[in-house]
């Protein structure tokens, strides 16, 4: 009862403080739990030490007794010995009486014994229910620890739009590929001027060809006099336009790896 109008004044309390929620929270459930246990079961050592101090008085009060019968008996014999035998019976008679209480302390004693046994058992049992409650409390208090965890990481989840991380991914991926695109439009462009670059060199070559060819025929028709000390003009050989672009291959790999020779280098 005292209890329940404790509990209830506390929830009143909270209630006008606005704390209600707080003093709903499972840690504090749990601990005051704990508490109300432990405080019952020192309350419940005290009634034991009290039953164990009532049964340790019995047991004195026996222990008197029964000393004290066993005087009147030694007495009455003592009388007997002495021809005094209506002492002797006067000698038993309070000896009967004092039998008569002492078994009747024994019967209480025999009762306190029980209960102090009974109470003890009851102690044992609340200790063991008490360590049990305390380690499942603590385990309850890491479930409870755990969840406020999850929903704090679920709470900052709720602010992430997995919409938008692949629209990022999209775009990423888009602008790489645009990229990659860009460089091969690149690398075709300048390998077709590289093309130009030869074909434009072959065109010379053959125009100069052609141009020489003329000069000697207008020679031979009599149309261009000879030039003096004039070296014979010699045909240039056709050089295979593979074996040139094979070559110019050759050149650029050694100048991008670093290879080059100064010799080359002078030669070229």
């Amino acid at each position: 009862m005292l209890k329940a109008l404790a509990r209830l004044w506390r929830y009143l309390v909270a209630w006008v403080t606005g704390k209600v929620e707080q003093l709903e929270d499972p840690e504090i459930l749990l601990d005051q739990a704990r508490r109300e246990m432990q405080e019952t079961l020192a309350r419940n050592r005290e009634r034991a030490i009290q039953a164990i101090t009532q049964k340790n008085l019995l047991q004195a009060e026996v222990d008197k007794l029964e000393k004290t019968v066993r005087d009147l008996e030694r007495k009455a014999e003592l009388a007997l010995q002495q021809g005094k035998r209506d002492l002797a019976l006067q000698i038993i008679r309070e000896k009967k009486a004092q039998e008569g209480a002492l078994e009747s302390l024994r019967a209480s004693l025999q009762q306190a014994i029980e209960t102090v046994e009974s109470v003890k058992q009851a102690i044992r049992r609340q200790e063991e229910e008490v360590r049990v409650k305390t380690a499942q409390a603590l385990a309850l208090k890491a479930r409870w620890k755990q969840a406020q965890i999850q929903t704090a990481i679920n709470k900052a989840l709720e602010g992430i739009s997995v919409e938008a991380l692949e629209s990022s991914w999209s775009t990423a991926e888009q602008r790489i590929q645009k990229a990659e695109a860009e460089a091969a439009a690149r690398q075709e462009m300048a390998a077709q001027s590289l093309q130009g670059r030869i074909a434009a060199l072959q065109d010379a070559q053959i125009d100069q060809e052609a141009e020489e060819e003329l000069k000697q025929m207008e020679q031979r028709l009599g149309l261009r006099p000879a030039e003096a000390g004039a070296a014979p003009t010699v045909q240039p050989t056709a050089v295979a336009e593979g074996d040139v672009l094979k070559e110019l291959e050759e050149l650029e790999r050694k100048l991008q790896s670093g290879q080059t020779s100064p010799d080359s280098r002078e030669g070229g």
